[in-house]
């Protein structure tokens, strides 16, 4: 039997070293094993009319690894250069992210503020093709329990972290090509002897194999396959670019319950240093532990671990790669651990999210060990500022509020491209704690005054059974008195005052409770609901008339996904985070998941109630977040006895929810704008800059009046006292003429 299986290898290895490689391939970086996983961000697009700051050009070239260069232009792939007309990007070629080339770009900027003038190609000549900047790695597994690798070119590892490497485990490494007959040999005979396998004579290049690309079954087949593979890497690579990625991938064990894969990980974790500055007896640890990192882990198992450290000492010793000098106090050393647990992974809970379409779509490829790539539609800067937007909020709150201070309080943002549902940032809680709760997505919570401009479409659109209201309807703003089944019902608002009469925009403008539930048993308490319902919030059978103020349930993604009607001209548009998901070598596995649209309103009713939102963020309950320059509409919303404060709401195709509450249910004691209001002026402060720009523009349909402020009525263009105000053509109010008495339109009571 033994004799047959060399011989079938035999033939295995002649077919790898006529074929060789397939094509020469780029850099093993840049490749995707078989069995790894990568969770891609989205590509960001560069576009004329933002600033070089307001994209966070810099700041998005230097995450991607790329270098920025000064007083030149840039002579390689990877650098860039920032000048006072011209931002120069020469971008690398990488195969996971859909370029199988380098490319540069020039950008024209306007010297005095480094405005985007024009995107032009390598030869500052206009282009049709957009710049887009690749995807960042989000994380290298789908549960977040990984910790980031921070991967180093060959050039840049000091030689003593891969000279101990290979003492330990493979010393003739720059004498083979990818199999070592000797090794091989040596493990067969001693597994023939011990009747088990107890030596795997794997060389170094067959290890990187087996990590990257197969399952670990220990079959004839699985270690045919690898031998043929070790051959063709060898041909194709030369040992230096195979011993570095080996080292950035190699497993090293677990800190806090996070894999550290990688020498630049592993330096980080278990030395608190750069790998470029490990020492001797650091360098052999760490090396030592690769045969076995859990058994050997430094940190629980000192004694084994310096056992094996000192090993890897006399093996350098033995090979001559130490001096003397360094060998002696090399080995006078103690472990000198200094453990820096590796920070909470970055965009928790999209990994969350993320993790569960995967298993959605391709469980049974998941369970066989297999690799991915989850392609998705995040903004890594923006969730970077989401992220920072959260955590120092909290800190605040629980700085400022006494009664925060020792509270489950939590913090929610998620932000959605309007124009597509596209969720480009998605916090679901503090993410300094390592709960896995996203709340942006499971927690029901009462969104307060939130709903009203969504109550709002219904009456402007059709108003049930009646004919539309109009903005400059009035409204009886008194006591009022509804009779449920469960008891007489008396709401108030918030202030409990009374204004007599209001009309329909200062109602939602100042957030009046009472007219707004008058507004609402006008046109029906079904329909209106119904209107609610067609934009993805769960309302019961039959509502309950307080939904109207905000006494139903829903998440802050659903809050989100709601408002992109404001945004985008009626059409509502699902939050969804992956846009392909893929087996590492490309082949589709799904496409978009999760997205979808409709049309619950009329472009012209969604434009009449964006505007009364701008006002409200102008002079209303929400100017807490007005920022200059940008065209905003948001509404603030505050769950009763204070328990939740929400702000929802965009400008420029974003849209952004923001929840804080306690996760026991507890009273937070902030209304809507003290409690959310800040974070949401804080994250979109830095967002909309960072974004191609999408102005709102005003729908076919829409006119403007010249009304008496006092009536509702519509008078002459220059009638002393008279305010303009816009309307839908088909739902005008009736016009004031001096020869004929016009009573104006009835009260809403």
């Amino acid at each position: 039997m033994l004799r047959v299986s060399l011989v079938l290898l035999s033939s295995f290895l002649t077919l790898s070293a006529v074929g060789g490689g397939t094509a020469l391939a780029d850099e093993l970086e840049d490749r995707l094993g078989r069995s790894e996983v990568r969770v891609l961000s989205a590509p960001t697009p560069v576009v004329p009319g933002r600033t070089v700051a307001g994209l966070a050009l810099p700041e998005r070239l230097t995450a991607l690894g790329m270098t920025r260069v000064r007083g030149r232009r840039p002579e390689r792939p990877g650098e860039f250069f920032w000048g006072h007309e011209h931002f120069r990007i020469w971008l690398p070629p990488h195969p996971i992210q859909g370029r199988d080339r380098d490319e540069r770009w020039v950008l024209r900027l306007r010297k005095a503020d480094g405005l985007v003038l024009a995107v032009l190609d390598g030869d500052e000549q206009p282009t049709t093709r957009s710049l887009l900047l690749p995807r960042e790695v989000l994380a290298e597994s789908l549960d977040g329990r990984r910790a980031p690798r921070r991967p180093l070119p060959f050039e840049e590892m000091p030689e003593i972290a891969w000279r101990a490497l290979l003492a330990a485990e493979d010393a003739r490494f720059f004498d083979h090509h990818g199999l070592d007959a000797k090794g091989i040999a040596r493990a067969l005979l001693a597994n023939v002897r011990a009747g088990k396998t107890r030596q795997g004579g794997s060389t170094l290049t067959q290890q990187l194999v087996k990590m990257r690309d197969l399952t670990p079954k220990r079959t004839l087949g699985r270690k045919m396959s690898e031998a043929v593979r070790s051959l063709a890497l060898e041909a194709e690579h030369d040992k230096e670019e195979i011993l570095a990625s080996y080292l950035n991938h190699v497993y090293y064990g677990h800190v806090d319950g996070v894999a550290i894969h990688g020498l630049g990980a592993a330096a980080r974790a278990f030395f608190s240093k750069d790998a470029r500055e490990l020492q001797v007896h650091e360098a052999a640890l760490l090396a030592g532990i690769i045969q076995a990192p859990n058994r050997l882990a430094p940190h629980r198992h000192p004694k084994r671990a310096k056992k094996r450290r000192d090993w890897v000492l006399s093996r350098l010793d033995e090979l001559g790669w130490v001096p003397v000098r360094e060998m002696a106090a090399a080995r006078k050393r103690g472990l000198g651990l200094k453990l820096s647990p590796p920070d909470p992974p970055p965009a928790r809970e999209v990994l969350g999210w993320a993790r569960e379409l995967a298993r959605q779509e391709a469980s049974e490829h998941l369970d066989k060990g297999r690799g991915v790539i989850v392609r998705t539609t995040i903004d890594p800067q923006l969730q970077r500022w989401a992220e920072e937007a959260v955590a120092d909020h909290l800190a605040r709150l629980r700085r400022d509020y006494r009664s925060l201070r020792k509270a489950p309080v939590q913090a929610v943002l998620t932000c959605l491209d309007a124009r597509t549902g596209q969720v480009l940032a998605h916090v679901g809680g503090d993410p300094s704690q390592s709960d896995e709760l996203d709340r942006a997505r499971r927690a029901q919570r009462q969104p307060g005054s939130t709903v009203k401009p969504l109550v709002l479409l219904e009456a402007l659109e059709r108003c049930g059974a009646r004919p539309p209201l109009h903005l400059a309807r009035r409204i009886a703003d008194e006591p009022l008195r509804v009779d449920l089944p469960s008891g007489p019902w008396e709401p108030s608002n918030s202030d409990d005052l009374f204004r007599g009469e209001v009309s329909v925009r200062e109602a939602l403008r100042d957030s009046l409770n009472v007219p707004f539930v008058r507004l609402c048993t006008h046109c029906g308490l079904d329909p209106t609901a119904e209107r609610l319902r067609s934009l993805g919030l769960s309302l019961p059978q039959p509502p309950p008339p307080a939904f109207v103020l905000g006494a139903v349930e829903a998440t802050p993604l659903e809050m989100a996904q709601a408002y992109t009607v404001l945004e985008n001209g009626g059409e509502w548009r699902a939050a969804h985070l992956v846009t392909r998901l893929e087996r590492s070598g490309g082949r589709r596995i799904s496409k978009t998941i999760g997205a979808g649209s409709r049309r619950p309103v009329d472009a012209s009713t969604a434009y009449l109630v964006r505007d009364v939102l701008r006002q409200t963020v102008l002079e209303g309950t929400a100017s807490v977040v007005a920022l200059e320059g940008h065209d905003l509409a948001a509404k603030t919303g505050t769950s009763s006895d204070r328990r939740d404060a929400w702000l929802v709401g965009g400008g420029d195709g974003l849209v952004t929810a923001v929840w804080v509450g306690r996760d026991d249910g507890g009273r937070l004691g902030l209304t809507g704008a003290s409690g959310a209001g800040p974070l949401w002026r804080e994250f979109m402060k830095r967002a909309l800059p960072a974004r191609p720009p999408a102005p709102a523009s005003r729908p076919a349909g829409i006119v403007v009046q010249r009304i008496d402020p006092r009536t509702g009525l519509a008078v002459k263009r220059t009638k002393r006292g008279g305010v303009d105000e816009i309307f839908r053509s088909d739902a005008q109010p009736p016009r004031k003429r001096f020869w004929r008495r016009n009573d104006p339109e009835a009260v809403l009571r």
